[in-house]
């Protein structure tokens, strides 16, 4: 293992980009980052709340100054800054999904692979503690046959009020709670139970045909194993953001992105309660995780193939059928 620290390059500096940063700077394996944004408003921002951050003049800046560049703006742009970060040698950090249409997605996979270019997308629970000790205690038997897998979330707003500034969330062409919100619980059943193969989906949109699904309900299927999902916003009430593997022995239930709890039958018992901040844990255990593979050590990341799959799942779930 090297003493290098990691220089992050940061194109993006929305909730996402800005939410990496303050977690990089407490970070032992990563030096001060440099960053850009189109919107001086964003920048500003960025610094106010990290003052040693660098912001540079342009994204090539970045690109050219960083040792690894984490692409986070709006989907749209993902595919080029990722193919403008190949094409310097870089290594690629993006968030998902690759972009707005599988066919360039798909084109932009192999495009990294021929080159061999380094990459990873940011699916944030990837690392943590819930799905890493879900997985071993699926791998072990522990909890038996899995029977099934429940993923329901629930939006009183979409989107949420802290999204205000990302108004592309709102959108049908790159947003929606799917793509945002539901990936993630997919890209975890698959990781969990392997490649998901989507039986049915029925999407409710708004009447404005630019606007995200307010609803969604889909069936899917893992190597045998039921996976339901079930998707609103709208109606008073808190968010809702959960996923239960049913298991034969033992269930597990993953809520509010990072905790876990288990039963056996009865009564839902916490499973992290000693962790006081399983957020916190989680992004720390996502950077350990991104220095090892910017190092060349063993990880448990997603590649961009990984997403890739994630994505044209996800599109096949808002087309209906």
């Amino acid at each position: 293992m090297t003493d290098k620290n990691h220089t992050v390059g940061v194109i993006g500096l929305g909730i996402m980009g800005r939410r990496m940063i303050t977690n990089l700077v407490k970070h032992s394996r990563f030096t001060n980052p440099c960053a850009w944004d189109p919107n001086p408003q964003a920048c500003a921002d960025a610094l106010a709340e990290t003052p040693e951050l660098s912001i540079l003049d342009d994204a090539d800046g970045v690109i050219g100054t960083a040792d690894l560049v984490y692409i986070a703006t709006p989907p749209l742009w993902h595919r080029d800054y990722a193919e403008r970060t190949m094409a310097v040698g870089k290594p690629v950090y993006s968030e998902k999904p690759l972009g707005v249409d599988v066919a360039q997605s798909r084109a932009l996979v192999a495009a990294l692979e021929d080159s061999g270019t380094p990459n990873i997308v940011n699916f944030i629970q990837a690392a943590s503690h819930a799905v890493t000790l879900t997985k071993e205690r699926i791998d072990s038997g522990a909890l038996g046959e899995i029977v099934g897998v429940d993923i329901i979330v629930h939006f009183t707003r979409w989107p949420r009020d802290w999204q205000a500034d990302a108004d592309w969330l709102r959108f049908r062409d790159q947003g929606g709670y799917t793509r945002e919100v539901l990936s993630h619980f997919l890209y975890v059943t698959q990781r969990l139970l392997g490649p998901a193969t989507l039986l049915s989906s029925s999407p409710v949109y708004q009447d404005d045909p630019a606007l995200c699904e307010t609803h969604i309900s889909a069936a899917l299927n893992c190597d045998g194993v039921p996976v339901s999902v079930l998707g609103s916003s709208g109606g008073a009430g808190p968010d809702r953001v959960e996923m239960t593997v049913w298991g034969s022995r033992r269930s597990h239930r993953l809520h509010d992105w990072f905790d876990l709890q288990s039963s056996d039958g009865g009564d839902w018992q916490q499973e992290l309660a000693a962790v006081k901040d399983t957020r916190g844990q989680a992004f720390g255990l996502q950077l350990d995780n991104v220095a090892a593979w910017v190092e060349g050590r063993d990880h448990i990341l997603p590649s961009a193939r990984d997403a890739l799959a994630v994505q044209e799942l996800v599109e096949a779930m808002l087309a209906g059928g």
